[in-house]
């Protein structure tokens, strides 16, 4: 769907999708947030840039106030930049009105959130369906296969929320964010919720998502194991970006972790 469909005279169509030599599903350039004013005036973000690799599993971590949480929902379009630019995959938010931007977030983004939104009245399949149910859509049927596979939940789609354990709710809300294909999934602490036993297998479910259907997502967490499980960390401090690591491991993280905090 186009992003300019239904809309009135929109200003401006979106522009085009950046011409990057590898695919890039988000960026951030000299991102700024500011809330308030004058001396109570709080600077969430000083000018982060960043990009976010499609196919990838990215982690963002640092102490709470470092802006982490405020830079995905920039990304993700919930919030609006002071100053600087987002894209997803090719168009710059700033550009969009209100309706193109929730159509874009309805065609182009998922989202997976500690508080999971699940419909308490719709049973398992039902959840996993919904955004694709409200857009007027059918599933395709080969990717939710894939996705129930994934989610080892094929014996409890008829189960409705409040028969399922948390780790199952949680795996739930993530099926709904992949089953229609956005370009990129934002996770905003998805374990925060969980035990470490549910927590691990909802981790092992994104990995595959990643590893096995080419999906990209960006999670917000303070948990070194679960951002070990990422292909690559990105560590803010005062709203800066002040390091990145590949192929992180927990103990790796830990380490960047105890620096931040001297």
């Amino acid at each position: 769907m186009s992003l300019t469909q239904t809309v009135p005279s929109p200003p401006s169509p979106p522009p085009p999708p950046l011409p990057d030599a590898a695919p890039i599903a988000a960026r951030a350039l000299d991102a700024v947030k500011v809330y308030g004013r004058g001396e109570t005036a709080v600077r969430a973000l000083d000018g982060i840039s960043a990009d976010f690799a499609a196919r990838q599993f990215t982690a963002i971590m640092g102490a709470s106030g470092s802006g982490k949480s405020t830079l995905l929902h920039c990304l993700a379009g919930l919030d609006r930049l002071t100053s600087g630019q987002v894209f997803i995959a090719g168009y710059e938010l700033g550009g969009l009105n209100d309706h193109q931007l929730t159509l874009l977030r309805r065609e182009k983004v998922g989202f997976i959130f500690q508080s999971l939104n699940l419909v308490p009245t719709l049973n398992a399949m039902e959840n996993i369906v919904l955004p694709l149910t409200i857009a007027g859509r059918k599933p395709d049927q080969a990717v939710l296969d894939a996705v129930i596979q994934m989610t080892g939940l094929a014996d409890r789609l008829r189960h409705r929320p409040t028969e399922l354990s948390g780790g199952q709710q949680q795996r739930v809300a993530a099926a709904r964010a992949l089953v229609s294909r956005p370009e990129i999934i934002f996770a905003d602490e998805p374990t925060g919720n969980l035990d470490s036993k549910a927590g691990g297998e909802l981790l092992a479910f994104l990995r595959k998502a990643v590893d096995d259907l080419g999906q990209t997502i960006v999670m917000v967490t303070h948990d070194a194991f679960a951002a070990s499980h990422t292909d690559r960390v990105i560590f803010l401090a005062d709203g800066r970006l002040v390091q990145e690591m590949p192929s992180p491991t927990t103990d790796s993280i830990l380490a960047v972790v105890r620096h931040l905090g001297d």
